[in-house]
């Protein structure tokens, strides 16, 4: 608990994971919170729904438990009964025509166990050659930052990027290696690199220094993970704060007591006064809001891309597949010019899940690159022809599946490109020149939850800290919206 006024008002702009997690830690201070999201509902890309009688998330799926701030919240809330952790993470690459199981000892691609790399198959002969090269070739010149394949490429082959590295971060960003920044996607890693001459000696040095029992990589909620979100604006309420969906704010403007938002359609508009706000908006809105009173950060925000996808969830028979996954799942590199990039057996991989319906397979298709705009342009009937091509071709899948959901994630995915981490330190920069105010979410520090988690926590702390120092702020009781006459 904070010495932060109870009379204090603070409106939190977005209703995913960040604004939620924002808006939850600044209600516990005793503030009063609204929270403010555009969508009929909360929750952002972390949403639930049956598919074949069983809950199966539309978006994301799962958390990383080696980062406390995602398990901590869970159990927070009371809901550590309900975390679930993968029976298997074994997965596999589709490299020139074949499946072949993710060779071990790496770092997001980069090999640090030449063997198992040499024993995956994933390489032609040629770029297993090209690997070990590394270890004696001389420093790469690098600056603050490059992209991952200049850099990667350079050090170990332009093969590892296209069959490894890509496809791993694919699955995170949806982007593209020669794009993506090495400093934001693969910090552990570039940082163990700045010391090294070798990127092999890098990688190994990186998982030498993980700790030898570090528990499952990734955890979810049984029910799914997107029964986290519903949770979150629940206690919310309970602790007195307010959640308005279908409330698209249009214009943010500072007034000398704090705040104003402008709220609804531009015919019936409605204004909200504030002491403080948190935007937990992608970078786009958020550089709507900030054009004005904070310019230099709307710049920023407006070179962060975002990439979109869909998600094809096929359930099937167990008798349509000739022998049951016995991985998580596989990726498909780019370079194989497939619509799929990556399929999870749910199934397989959360066992939790097989309870409901035993015969049951369900797979979660991913369709969609940065750039590839056409394909996420095609009908639902053909990203589903799509996913069901991609089962018959790797997995022998006969039939037709029992159920199908089509999700889409427009511009769902933030896009980490070269220079990303001098390009959030200048957009933070320009935020803090302004009281009570702070930005959130996946746009900045990480995609993952754990991480948008963090960045609510470090707002909702800027915004409490900015209302401890300004000491009595508007009454609570006082009218705190009006309509245009």
């Amino acid at each position: 608990m904070t010495d932060v006024p109870t009379r204090a008002r603070v409106v939190v702009v977005g209703g995913g994971i960040a604004g939620l997690t924002a808006a939850y830690q600044v209600a516990k201070s005793g503030a009063a919170v609204i929270l403010l999201e555009g969508a009929a509902d909360v929750g952002g890309k972390i949403s639930v729904s049956e598919i074949a009688g069983l809950p199966v998330d539309e978006g994301a799926e799962a958390m990383l438990a080696r980062r406390p701030e995602g398990l901590e919240l869970v159990r927070e809330l009371g809901m550590g009964d309900r975390l679930a952790f993968p029976g298997t993470t074994s997965a596999a690459i589709w490299s020139r025509g074949a499946l072949h199981d993710m060779p071990g000892g790496h770092v997001m691609g980069v090999p640090a166990d030449l063997g198992a790399l040499a024993r995956s198959r994933v390489l032609s002969a040629a770029g297993l050659a090209r690997v070990p090269l590394d270890l004696i070739l001389p420093g790469t010149p690098r600056g603050e930052d490059l992209s991952v394949a200049e850099f990667v490429g350079a050090r170990v082959g332009s093969e590892v990027v296209d069959r490894l590295v890509e496809p791993l971060l694919g699955g995170v960003y949806a982007g593209r290696t020669e794009e993506l920044s090495f400093e934001a996607t693969l910090p552990g890693l570039a940082a163990a690199s700045r010391s090294r001459r070798s990127l092999i000696t890098a990688a190994r040095a990186v998982r030498e220094a993980a700790p030898v029992d570090a528990g499952p990589l990734f955890t979810t909620l049984t029910g799914g993970l997107g029964v986290l979100p519903q949770e979150l604006a629940r206690k919310l309420t309970e602790l007195g704060g307010t959640v308005r969906t279908e409330a698209m704010v249009r214009e943010l403007r500072r007034t000398p007591e704090g705040w104003r938002l402008t709220v609804g359609p531009a015919r019936e508009p409605e204004f909200l006064e504030a002491d403080a706000v948190i935007l937990a908006v992608p970078a786009r809105p958020a550089q709507r809001l900030l054009r004005e009173e904070v310019p230099a950060a709307a710049a920023e925000l407006g070179r962060i891309e975002y990439a979109g996808m869909a998600i094809v969830t096929l359930a099937y028979a167990g008798t349509a597949f000739p022998a049951r996954p016995r991985r998580s799942g596989y990726l498909v590199p780019a370079v194989e010019a497939a619509a799929v990039k990556a399929v999870t057996f749910s199934t397989t991989k959360w066992p939790h899940l097989v309870a409901g319906a035993p015969g049951t397979v369900v797979a979660r298709c991913s369709i969609g690159r940065y750039g590839d705009q056409h394909e996420l342009q095609r009908p639902d009937d053909e990203l589903k022809a799509m996913a069901m091509t991609e089962l018959a071709r790797t997995a022998g899948v006969i039939e037709l599946p029992i159920d199908c959901r089509v999700t889409r994630w427009g511009g769902g995915l933030p896009q980490y490109t070269v220079g990303h981490l001098n390009r959030v330190a200048r957009i933070r920069a320009a935020v803090a020149g302004q009281p009570r105010l702070a930005v959130c979410g996946a746009a900045y520090d990480g995609v993952g939850i754990p991480a948008c988690i963090a960045t609510a926590r470090a707002a909702a702390a800027r915004v409490l800290d900015g209302l401890e120092g300004r000491g009595e702020s508007r009454r609570s009781d006082e009218p705190t919206t009006g309509r245009s006459r």
